[in-house]
């Protein structure tokens, strides 16, 4: 019963959640509009207790979430349908926001802690602020509310705390057995059992909650017609929300590196493209927020920008989690019916946002003043502007399949099909866009620092613009780059860092602070070399150059970029030996990987049973211990030499044919210059019936050696046992089990066929070492001469077909996006201790 009842109280705290935080936007709107101070304080200690008691309500869902799912609750669906009892627990956390409900949930718990923070920290705008934080929080706690109004059939949100009996209540053991609890549940994607899924969502979304921040300031600004004063506070909160946010996509962008194969980090997913935009936008924002700080420009394009950030923060939720993407997208939310609601969330603060920046338009301070081509202000309105273009390309073809929704819903059948290939489309047209940021971070910087005229502009360009073309000259020569494009990339990167660099010697000398910007522009251009290599020089090493197909059933691209590899036959590649050495299994408890050939499966996909003695990692099986394993997997080991260097790459695939046949993950050799990056493109696949010779039979006594396919063996032993996997033994039945060592190549194998004899009819277990072809039958035996029967089948040689790319200098790709995060660091930090220091004076 206390497993229903932690069900029952979470959607207590869910319902309380809900009504508190309506309670604290009614609070705080009458705080914001009393006239009187009693009466404001009155509902400003309401409002401010009602989103404690918000918060608390948010921290108990939390809290009775993880109960279910760490102590395996599987009768709600939650539990059931993304955990198992074999997760760690650093995996368990990640479920906790696997499903939407659970994504939902953690947006809100960073909301409600950034909004004590702000509670505290800025009392004159705490009404006005919190009166927006609490009516975003009115929402996302409906999303989960799951609530279904009678009469109407109206759903209100998808709880979490849903039995599992509740949602596929059709079934048949429901029928029968109404209390029915599944004994494990359906685990978490493999694809997912990564270490940066522990940590980026949470990074991504505590990002998202950060940018209802700054628009929540602008509206508060609106509201009490504080125009100009909103800026101050807001700003340091967007330089932590472009950081945390920008620092979430990057890392997304990793996981997808290491663990999908598509060849990169970046795919234009329209999921990918629905939180990039966003991020766009805000950099924008906080741009024309420091340009309005410093001469009082730009104040409007603030207001539209801040805006524009949180709604298509809202657009890339309703993009991703409402099914409108379909088949479009390759790791969207499937749609819990939650569409409608989507939309009445996002129009809501549009439609609200839009209609007081409309009525307070006009009384909005602007300057008259046209920007000279000589200010800072021009170059930060070019920038601004490269930058919501971007976007806008992004977000048009991202927005397509809502286009073909909406025209359908109208009576008109429009067909717009999306790009064909992502890839191609979007880069087309933002290298060019990143080539205009390159140029414009690097120029932009000597307006923002120093009062110059065209002469003196010319004399702060030549020294930096020298040492770029003579370091561009160097790069070019020696790395080959002749794609036009892809030339001016590689020079606006240089540019960028080289002037950028000279800022950041003149300013670090004088005011370390005040460095943020140029350390961040010189990330960017250290992003903009390594993504100009590492995506547009990459290059597939696994050629196949043996004049032969590798089958004709794959296309010519396939048999041209993909080598096939027999087991311990070496190839040639990357100026490497490389050599397949087999199949691998991956130990659940300890770091390592485990012959496949030295264990024999079970029942369990989980559990094998050593055939001899396995240490890993210090710990040792001995034979016929069991050995708890990530059965879903299968890890191909790959060594690569040259010399007397040697390194082991372990790409992962697992046959899942319900999620499109062989999924891949690749493995990554990295030296300074370059990646190597490997995953598997066919594998032997395990379910098809193999190719075996004729049986060919032979005479062995125990110790005695013989020739298995050229193989030495030796028949070790053979023992009765009393115990076989899946066959139950009677009193009456005897199982002998024959213990046959192989000399392979590369170390000893052993096989263990199984002789058996159950209720007076004769069987045979046949037992296969997979890497070398062979498959043992203990066909009978001869006591009289102690002597066995050994039968021997052959096939063709285990085998595998490895996909490989060369990813030149990728690493300046991710030192950039620490050296932009960096910057980001720096200038938030300087922010918020300026405005301490407003605020003390009493200038909030």
């Amino acid at each position: 019963m206390i497993h229903y009842f932690i069900g029952d109280l979470g959607h207590l705290f869910v319902i309380t959640s809900f009504v508190a935080s309506l309670v604290t936007a009614f609070a705080y709107f009458k705080a914001t509009t009393a006239s009187e101070l009693e009466k404001k304080d009155f509902w400003l200690l309401n409002g401010k207790v009602s989103f404690y008691v918000h918060a608390f309500a948010v921290l108990g869902i939390c809290i009775a979430l993880y109960a279910i799912i760490a102590r395996h609750y599987f009768e709600y669906h939650y539990a059931y349908s993304y955990t198992d009892r074999k997760l760690p627990v650093h995996y368990l956390i990640s479920t906790f926001w696997n499903g939407q409900e659970g994504s939902f949930l953690l947006w809100m718990f960073w909301q409600a802690l950034i909004g004590i923070v702000l509670i505290h920290t800025n009392k004159f705008w705490e009404a006005p602020v919190m009166t927006m934080f609490a009516l975003v929080q009115a929402f996302l706690a409906s999303m989960i509310l799951g609530v279904v109004i009678p009469g109407i059939d109206l759903k209100i949100g998808s709880s979490p705390f849903i039995l599992l009996r509740e949602v596929m209540h059709d079934a048949p053991i429901f029928k029968t057995q109404p209390d029915f609890i599944p004994k494990d549940g359906n685990g978490l994607n493999p694809l997912l059992q990564n270490y940066w899924m522990v940590i980026h969502p949470p990074t991504l979304f505590l990002g998202f909650a950060l940018t209802l921040v700054p628009f929540a300031f602008c509206m508060a600004g609106l509201w009490l017609k504080k125009y100009r004063d909103w800026v101050r506070p807001a700003l340091p909160w967007a330089l932590m929300g472009g950081a945390i946010l920008g620092l979430g996509i990057l890392m997304g962008g990793y996981w997808a590196y290491e663990t999908l194969n598509f060849g990169g980090y970046w795919n234009w997913d329209p999921v990918e493209n629905g939180i990039f935009v966003p991020w766009l936008i805000l950099v924008a924002a906080i741009h024309t927020m420091i340009t309005y700080k410093n001469s009082e420009t730009a104040l409007k394009a603030s207001i539209i920008l801040a805006i524009a950030t949180f709604i298509f923060i809202l657009y890339a939720t309703f993009l991703t989690r409402s099914g409108v993407l379909g088949d479009a997208s390759v790791h969207s939310f499937t749609d819990l019916g939650l569409s409608g609601q989507l939309l009445v969330y996002m129009f809501f603060f549009l439609i609200a946002s839009v209609a007081l920046s409309i009525a307070r338009w006009k009384e909005i301070p602007s300057t008259k003043e046209e920007a000279s081509v000589y200010s800072r202000e021009f170059w930060i309105f070019i920038g601004v502007t490269t930058l919501c273009l971007m976007g806008f390309q992004v977000i048009a073809g991202t927005s397509i399949p809502v286009v073909n929704k909406v025209m359908g819903l109208i009576g008109i059948d429009s067909r717009l099909a999306p790009p064909a290939d992502p890839i191609a489309y979007y880069s087309k047209f933002q290298i060019w866009f990143a080539i205009a940021l390159g140029l414009l971070s690097a120029i932009g910087q000597f307006f923002w620092w120093k009062k110059v005229d065209k002469e003196k502009l010319k004399k702060e360009l030549t020294t930096p613009s020298l040492i770029a073309l003579v370091l561009f000259a160097l790069i070019i020569t020696t790395s080959r780059v002749y794609t036009p494009s892809y030339i001016l990339l590689t020079l606006a990167g240089i540019f960028t860092i080289v002037a950028n660099g000279k800022i950041l010697f003149s300013v670090i000398k004088s005011s370390p602070g005040l460095s943020g910007g140029a350390i961040a522009h010189i990330g960017v251009g250290l992003m903009l070399i390594g993504v100009m290599f590492s995506a547009g020089y990459s290059k597939v090493v696994s050629l196949n150059n043996t004049g032969m197909l590798i089958s004709k059933e794959f296309s010519e691209d396939f048999n041209r970029d993909n080598l096939l590899l027999f087991i311990h036959e070496p190839r040639t590649m990357w100026g490497y030996d490389i050599e397949y050495l087999g199949e691998r299994l991956e130990p659940r408890y300890q770091a390592g990987y485990i012959r496949k050939s030295d264990v024999t499966t079970t029942a369990d996909k989980d559990k094998v049973v050593a055939k001899r003695e396995i240490t890993i990692d210090d710990k040792t099986y001995k034979a016929n211990d069991t050995i708890e394993v990530r059965g879903e997997n299968t890890f191909f080991e790959i060594e690569l030499r040259k010399g007397d260097k040697k390194y082991k790459l372990y790409p992962r695939a697992q046959i899942n044919p319900d999620m499109g046949g062989l999924l891949a993950s690749p493995d990554i050799y990295r030296t300074v210059g370059a990646d190597l990056y490997t995953h598997v493109s066919s594998v032997m696949n395990p379910t098809e019936e193999q190719d075996w010779s004729k049986l060919e039979e032979l005479m062995a006594k125990q110790s005695q050696e013989f020739f298995a396919n050229d193989y030495v063996a030796v028949l070790e032993s053979v023992e009765r046992v009393l115990e076989v996997e899946g066959i139950p033994l009677g009193n009456q039945d005897v199982a002998v089990k024959a213990r046959i060592r192989v000399q392979g190549e590369r170390g000893d194998y052993i096989a263990e066929p199984i002789f058996l004899i159950k209720d007076k009819v004769v069987g045979r277990i046949p037992d296969e070492i997979k890497d070398l072809g062979l498959k043992f039958t203990l066909l009978n035996i001869h006591p009289e001469t102690n002597q066995f029967s050994i039968g021997i089948n052959t096939r063709q040689k285990d085998w595998v077909v490895i996909k490989a790319m060369e990813k030149p200098y990728i690493n300046v790709l991710w030192l950039g996006t620490v050296v932009v995060m960096v910057g980001f660091g720096v200038a938030m930090v300087r922010r918020f201790r300026e405005f301490r220091k407003m605020k003390a004076k009493g200038q909030e």
